[in-house]
């Protein structure tokens, strides 16, 4: 293991919580501590805006896949959506009014970019160090950062000799016009299905370059009505109605992804014919269906994907990438075709999120270096080692089927609860057991071992790159995530200051685990 330099202790400023990252996450834990009638907090938001995910992904055609009534705070419910799915600027809107509804502007600070966060063992504070030099210590850290923030580049010869223009989806540049270009896209996921469409009726000619074909099923969506919205408006029960009756549907679908994968059988099937009825060419419809189990890797939804591959204008590539000369892209088979633009839809790295370098623990240990399969944490939210550090959207926390909403509200519960527990015992630090966590990782490693996503005979980016492990999807149902973290479990931790305190809250932790 390799150990970081400390960063010293000096009067810098400082808060009891710091919460990093303004999406969902970060903005929900502070909403909730402001509720809770704590103030002390610090709000780091590298981007000069607030919306996280939704602020910095804004190429076109960017939505949601979920449906928008529960793509939303529980506790601030949006009576004003205008689709099913909403698109990016709806749900960038709805953050901002929210960080703004909540009064949230003055605990935060933007264009705050993380660059080391380090436990100083003599004060019990994290020290923080951003991108311009500032510094700052806080008590407790919250990380918002999420798992998909960082964009995956691809390992590919000679793109950074590319002289053309070169984008990722997560940074496109609205300032470059495609109309007329030759343009390439790298990369086939929920990104790419969205902004192919998009831009297939601009350029002079769209080369698809397709690794793996996923699943797409069609995507129910439609404009929401002013009637409708007047409804929700005048009776919220109406909408809260109307958002349980979505989870419920799409919790129906855990049976096949982690239960039992045959009945995904069924969803196949309409998949396939979405597929049979929008193209017709068997050739083309030959290499864009899936020779693995639905489910394996994320299944996406759309419309019109399928239908712009139809146009005069695309190409659709299924031979790999050789290498990337200065004007142009050579495949396998020794093709070169002269391209204009490459835009990079390959996604982000939530099986590595957290770069190297970027935050250390107790004797200054590398967090990278504490997960030697890969991520994990205690229930996705803590791991030993880096006492007082919680994740919000953590290990195995991510969803195949439903909202990371409702996940990342459960996790702020059980911060909550453990930051209550703190305060009224007076402790100062609580780090989880490396017993507990281990256990608790052995239970979702075997229950993983039956879902979809480890056998339906694909690689995807759920699974650690090194290890194969799941380190990115809860195996189950949300509720029971939920349930698991309604309270913080104390025997399960180690506490500092008075041991007294912990001897009385230290049970077996098998017990606590029975009693969620």
């Amino acid at each position: 293991m390799t150990a970081a330099t400390p960063l010293s202790p000096s009067a810098i400023p400082h808060c009891k919580i710091a919460i990093l990252g303004t999406g969902f996450s970060g903005l929900g834990m502070a909403i909730r501590l402001k509720q809770a009638g704590e103030n002390d907090f610090l709000l780091l938001e590298k981007e000069a805006g607030v919306g996280g995910t939704w602020r910095v992904n804004h190429y076109p055609g960017c939505a949601c896949d979920v449906q928008s009534h529960l793509y939303s705070f529980s506790f601030a419910p949006n009576p004003e959506w205008s689709r099913m799915f909403a698109p990016q600027p709806e749900i960038k809107r709805y953050l901002e009014d929210c960080w703004e509804r909540f009064g949230l502007a003055p605990h935060t600070q933007l264009n705050t970019e993380l660059c080391r966060l380090s436990w100083n063992e003599s004060s019990q504070h994290w020290l923080i160090e951003t991108r311009d030099g500032k510094q700052f210590s806080a008590r407790f850290v919250v990380s918002g950062m999420g798992g998909l923030s960082t964009p995956a580049f691809p390992s590919i010869k000679g793109l950074k000799t590319f002289k053309g223009k070169l984008f990722h989806s997560q940074q496109w540049d609205h300032d470059y016009d495609l109309s007329g270009k030759r343009v390439a896209v790298i990369g086939t996921g929920a990104s790419a299905i969205q902004f192919v469409p998009q831009i297939q009726p601009r350029v002079d000619q769209l080369d698809l370059y397709q690794r793996t074909p996923p699943w797409i099923m069609p995507k129910p969506d439609r404009t929401i009505s002013e009637r409708e919205r007047r409804l929700f408006r005048r009776h919220p029960a109406l909408q809260k109605l109307w958002r349980g009756g979505i989870y419920s549907f799409l919790e129906a679908r855990v049976l096949g992804f982690a239960i039992s994968p045959q009945i995904l059988r069924l969803a196949s099937l309409v998949a396939r014919h979405h597929l049979r009825k929008q193209i017709r060419d068997p050739e083309l419809r030959r290499k864009l269906t899936p020779d693995y189990v639905m489910g394996c890797k994320r299944v996406l939804i759309s419309n019109d994907y399928y239908l712009a591959l139809t146009q005069p204008n695309v190409s659709l590539i299924t031979d790999g990438v050789a290498e990337v000369r200065a004007h142009s892209i050579v495949t396998q088979d020794g093709q070169e075709r002269t391209v204009d633009a490459i835009i990079l839809g390959t996604g982000f790295t939530p099986a590595d999120p957290i770069p190297r370098g970027l935050i250390s623990g107790r004797n200054g240990v590398d967090l990278v270096d504490s997960w030697p399969r890969g991520p994990e944490a205690y229930k996705g939210t803590t791991t030993a080692g880096f006492p007082n550090l919680f994740f919000l959207m953590g290990p195995n926390t991510g969803l195949g089927h439903s909202s990371m909403v409702y996940m990342i509200e459960s996790q702020i519960q059980y911060v909550m609860s453990a930051l209550q527990l703190l305060d009224e015992r007076a402790l100062d630090t609580v780090e989880v057991k490396r017993e507990a966590q281990e256990r608790f990782n052995r239970k979702i490693d075997q229950t993983s071992a039956r879902t979809v996503w480890q056998s339906g005979g694909c690689a995807s980016w759920y699974l650690h790159p090194q290890s194969g492990r799941n380190c990115t999807v809860w195996p189950g149902f949300t509720w029971r995530f939920r349930q698991i973290t309604r309270h913080f479990d104390p025997a399960a931790y180690h506490f500092s200051r008075q041991p007294a305190a912990e001897e009385v809250l230290e049970t077996e932790p098998e017990q606590q685990e029975a009693r969620a």
